[in-house]
This record gives C-alpha cells, structure tokens and sequence, in this order.
C-alpha cells in the first residue's frame, strides 16, 4: 500500500469513523483515485486536503466509495423463493416479521421487500428497516422515482399495483414507501440492532476483505432470532455456514441454528 494512500485511509477514518483498508484495496483505490483526478487533484494527499473544507465534495466522495447499482427484484428468482417458501416458515414462527434491508442503496432492495411482504396479511410484519452508508443514496430513496430500467425484473402485476407512470419514470406508491424506515448506518463500524427475522443484504460483500467479510457474518448471526434468515446475493454464497452459526435453507438463504 503507497504511504499517499495509506495516509488517506488514516484521515478518512478520523474525519468519518469509515475504515477504507476494510474494503479490497485495488477496486477502492481504482474507484478513488478516478474522483479525484476528476475534479484536478493529483494525489489522495491533495485530496484530503480539499475533503476537509468542501462539504458537497465530502458527499460525493462518501457517494463514489459506496457502491449504487441496484434494481427492483434483482435475480427475481430468488425473490420467488423467499415469497413462496422463506417466508411463510418465518411466519408460522414469528409474528409481526422484523425485517432489515442492510446496504439498501437507493432503495430498491427494501421497496422490492415491501411488495413482496405486501402480499401477506397486513400485522404480520412492522415496517422494514433500511440503512446505508451514502447519505446522497438515502435521499434519494426516500423520494422513490425510478427509471424503466431498474424495474426490468419487476412483475407485470407488481408494476401496474405498485407504480405510478410521471413521464420517463416510475414513482414507488405511498403505501410502500409507508413500509420502510431508512437510515444511515455504518456496517462496518456501527452497532447492529438485534432480534431480526429476516436480513437482506445482497450484492455488497464481494467488495469487503475475508476479514471485514467474516466479522459481519459474525454480527449478521447475532443480530437474528433464532430460525431468522440471512438472504444473501448471487455472489456470495457462505462456504462454511456453520462457523457462523447458520445452516442452508436455500440457495443464498441462512437460517440461524
């Protein structure tokens, strides 16, 4: 690791409490160093710098370290199997369903949550939990707009019950938005609220270390009920389930021993 980057990650971490050597090196530093070249700066050095007196740089830099491509059912598959098997077992367990969209991003995850939730009877789950670190992202959540193609595997039905058309975009209705709490969080850093029933957090962890990957297994673990389910992306299986206190319920689903 170059002392330039080295020292940014010190800096960043005391202006931010974000710890950038947890996430794989390269792909940070590729990601990074692009922004700041960018904007004319010619080392993390120089970067810092202007970190420390711009705000709206602050953000764009907290926007460009996380990482924002998501969409509305992704692998919709995999959501059929939660719809029609996950869920009705967490159900006959456990009633109102908590549930946690961690690293929501813009807010499809836990919007796509909701509409799947919505099918069920209404009491038997409470509002879903939704955090992430950008807070640009979790704005941009709240407002709920999307474009045609983030719904791209979005049932036909869920489209025309869930949607409303303005212009080029899609607007997520009320009674969905209604559904979901969202907040920043730190997932690396922060403390995990316990006593979940389901936590979703999909396609996030191929950018983390082995390390920083296995101690939030660890906190994912802990932070469920006994019978919760951890639902994972297509990435990410977990070769060894057990050491974290899981065993397979399906493919890309963990349920807690």
């Amino acid at each position: 690791m170059s002392n330039d980057y080295a020292g940014f990650i010190t800096y960043i971490k005391g202006k931010t409490g974000i710890d950038l050597s947890l996430y794989k090196e390269a792909q940070m530093k590729r990601r990074l160093t692009s922004l700041y070249e960018k904007k004319g700066y010619k080392s993390f050095l120089d970067f810092s710098s202007a970190l420390t007196s711009e705000k709206t740089l602050l953000d764009e830099f907290l926007d460009r370290m996380t990482i924002n491509v998501s969409e509305f059912y992704r692998n919709q598959k995999r959501w059929a199997v939660l719809e029609e098997k996950i869920l009705p077992v967490l159900l006959k367990n456990h009633q109102p369903l908590k549930v946690w969209s961690a690293a929501c991003s813009t807010g499809e995850e836990p919007y796509s949550l909701a509409m799947v939730l919505n099918t069920f009877p209404k009491g038997s789950y409470a509002k879903i939990l939704a955090t992430d670190l950008d807070r640009i992202a979790l704005e941009k959540a709240k407002i709920g707009l999307y474009t045609e193609r983030a719904l791209a595997e979005v049932p036909l039905e869920v489209k025309h019950k869930h949607f409303t058309k303005q212009g080029v975009y899609y607007q997520v209705t009320d009674h969905i938005k209604e559904l979901v709490q969202f907040k920043q969080q730190n997932l690396l850093n922060d403390r995990f609220d316990g006593g979940f029933d389901l936590i979703v957090c999909r396609n996030v962890m191929i950018y983390f270390t082995e390390e920083a990957k296995e101690e939030l297994y660890h906190k994912f673990s802990k932070a469920l009920r006994p019978g919760g389910v951890l639902f994972v992306g297509s990435t990410e299986q977990i070769f060894n389930p057990g050491k974290y206190g899981f065993e397979s319920a399906d493919t890309f689903f963990y349920r807690k021993i």
